[in-house]
């Protein structure tokens, strides 16, 4: 029986990630291989699909044929549509006769398994194995949603770039699903790819590379706030000296938050290019290799650093991670990351790497879903007992450690409350008190 291939894609990122892939022989051979492309940006209609975009024609002939999801549900939101369970075998027909796919034998190779869109198509195709690949930083945090095991125990493998060398990540792991690398010199072949096919664009050589993320867009930060962080961004690099600054702002922010840029560096005298084009960062660095690169919590920062050596610094960290709620809000990992390795604009100096950057993680991690992943529990146990200090607590709350009974929840000073056998004795004998009161009234 023939096989057919799926790969689901919603980035250009992804869709490189998934072309260094296929170079480096990660997936069987002989099988025919679809691209799904999904754009589930809040506005698909005035956005342009990753298959749209400048280079991915470049990436186009590792597919026999490319296939759109927003075609195929429309007029639903590939973020917001799922599947009725009672619909998912007339859609899996009616899948495999708009697809071509016959009898073959589908195998999925999906990112963000644990949301729609990807896990609607994980749904739909209820016998197929699934293969998943890391959409960047978030990877090295845990599931942020409870997988239901016919599809969880379906993953196969999670395929992942080494953004933190040496760092495992955690995604899938309460599945035991077996982390690989994708080769780093096949994805940076594949950027040059994108590279190459790029048109000329006005960046000066030398300059620095300032990174817009639309943090508002996830109510993270206010619109005024997150032009005040560019500001500081474009502050922070002219205080280093930097005198052309290339700013290159989310695809989907407001055409309005350059202009505020561009009234600051007038002021300041110093020469501001906004990239208009959606072209990826690390084609950026491929091409004109800056020679700082600035963002909030962007996967770009490790990219930069990691796989070309570029400076890179950050700004606004610490205000997320105090701002970012629930706790258990997957951009955390990312933002702990960012902040744990990468240098503050401000200061200037890089920073010594954690300790242990695993176990960080690994409490980061439990504490952010204990329930998924309670096997980090004596994890983030140690951790916390030997390196909770003045810088680490910066990355949790007390009150999240109170209600998982966790080192740190109770200030050292009130340490021996815990171990006082008379206190103990007070607090049975209040409770034995208080439920019968409790007891008296309802039967009053």
């Amino acid at each position: 029986m023939a096989t057919t291939q799926i790969f689901f894609a919603s980035t250009l990122y992804g869709a490189a990630t998934l072309a260094a892939a296929i170079d480096s022989d990660c997936f069987s051979p002989g099988a025919r291989r679809l691209l799904l492309v999904s754009n589930n940006t809040t506005t698909p209609e005035t956005t342009p699909a990753l298959d749209e975009m400048p280079g991915f024609e470049r990436l186009r002939g590792r597919f026999d044929r490319v296939l759109s999801w927003n075609e195929t549900i429309a007029p639903f939101h590939p973020g917001g549509w799922s599947p009725r369970a009672d619909d998912i075998p007339l859609w899996e027909r009616h899948l495999r006769l708009l697809w071509g796919l016959g009898d073959d034998t589908v195998e999925l190779f999906v990112e963000s398994i644990q949301v729609n869109p990807a896990l609607a198509l994980a749904q739909l195709f209820t016998d197929a194995p699934i293969e998943v690949y890391a959409d960047g930083l978030m990877s090295y945090g845990p599931t942020r949603n409870k997988i239901d095991p016919l599809v969880g125990t379906r993953v196969r493998r999670l395929l992942h770039l080494d953004l933190v060398p040496g760092l495992t990540p955690l995604l899938l792991g309460e599945f035991d699903v077996p982390p690989e690398l994708v080769p780093t010199e096949a994805f940076l072949k594949v950027l040059a790819e994108l590279a190459d096919g790029e048109e000329r664009l006005p960046v000066p050589a030398d300059s620095a590379l300032l990174l817009g993320q639309y943090l508002s867009a996830l109510s993270i930060l206010t619109a005024e706030e997150e032009e005040n962080l560019h500001v500081r961004m474009l502050l922070g690099a002219v205080e280093r000296g930097h005198r052309q600054i290339v700013f290159k702002p989310h695809p989907t922010a407001p055409a309005r938050w350059s202009r505020m840029l561009e009234r600051e560096a007038r002021t300041l005298g110093v020469e501001l290019t906004v990239l208009e084009s959606p072209v990826l960062a690390e084609v950026l660095y491929q091409r004109y290799r800056p020679a700082l690169v600035v963002g909030c919590f962007s996967t770009a920062l490790l990219t930069a650093s990691t796989f070309y050596g570029i400076p890179v610094a950050r700004t606004g960290t610490d205000v997320l991670l105090e701002r970012l709620s629930p706790y258990q809000n997957s951009n955390r990992v990312p933002v702990t990351i960012v902040d744990a390795l990468v240098p503050d604009l401000a200061e200037g100096t890089p920073q010594p790497a954690p300790a242990d950057l695993a176990g960080l993680l690994q409490a980061v991690g439990f504490a952010m879903q204990p329930q998924i992943r309670s096997d980090l529990r004596p994890a983030a146990e140690r951790f916390l007992s030997r390196h909770l200090d003045g810088h680490t607590w910066r990355y949790f709350k007390r009150r999240r450690l109170t209600t998982l009974a966790l080192p740190g929840a109770i200030p050292k000073q009130f340490a021996f409350i815990p171990r006082s056998a008379g206190l103990r004795r007070v607090v049975r004998r209040a409770r034995s008190l208080k439920r019968a009161a409790l007891k008296h009234a309802s039967v009053g």
